[in-house]
């Protein structure tokens, strides 16, 4: 339940320009400390992962689809040493035959996605558009012989800013970054709840005629 009202409020918000493309991210979400010994909870589900917000952490990856004025629309949830083009391959998959165990993902919104270089690949990208009718629009590889000026890398990065800022609502104003789950379906639960939370906040701010992510004064902890 707590997945399909968060699911509802972002297609509900998904208006007009909000359909022109959705930005997709991938972040982590920590479960212990990962210099601890043994294998604690979450055994063979958290693993080791590299995040450029944590460095190494010991947890989770979730992957978010947000669209321009950042509501969540969909979501997915993987070991952290998981690399976002596995991630975005089950994502995909899932919106284009939609499955009752992976409801999160939610359905798409537009068929254009934004995303940064760890989405990139010159089999994967193809092979989504056709597939999956997801045309994923990120910059090429450090090194790749496909290297994009900067200007089209400035754009780029400015019209996925958003999706920074969403990862920052939920993980601190939502306080998802406060976490430390014992059990997986208890974190998807969690996670979900933040997701509504942020979604609710949003339709909220609309409603009221501001800014869709003002968040200051409208959660206390």
């Amino acid at each position: 339940m707590l997945t399909a009202f968060a699911l509802h409020l972002g297609r509900l918000l998904a208006t007009g320009d909000d359909r022109a493309f959705e930005a997709l991210d991938g972040t982590g979400l920590v479960v212990r400390n990962a210099k601890r010994r043994g294998a604690g909870w979450l055994c063979g589900q958290a693993h080791i992962g590299w995040c450029t917000r944590l460095g190494w952490y010991e947890g989770l990856r979730v992957l978010l689809s947000v669209t321009p004025s950042g509501a969540v629309t969909g979501w997915g949830l993987g070991a952290a040493s998981t690399n976002d083009r596995g991630l975005a391959e089950a994502f995909f998959a899932a919106r284009a035959a939609p499955h009752p165990r992976l409801a999160s993902v939610g359905t798409p919104t537009s068929d254009r996605y934004v995303a940064d270089m760890g989405f990139s690949g010159k089999e994967c990208q193809p092979r989504w558009a056709t597939d999956h009718a997801a045309v994923v629009i990120s910059p090429p590889q450090t090194g790749s012989k496909r290297a994009w000026p900067k200007p089209l890398k400035r754009w780029l990065a400015g019209i996925r800013q958003v999706i920074e800022a969403v990862n920052d609502r939920l993980l601190f104003a939502c306080g998802l970054d406060r976490e430390r789950p014992h059990a997986l379906d208890g974190m998807q639960a969690r996670l979900a709840a933040a997701i509504g939370l942020h979604n609710a906040c949003c339709w909220l701010n609309r409603q009221r005629g501001r800014g869709p992510l003002q968040f200051a004064d409208l959660i206390a902890w």
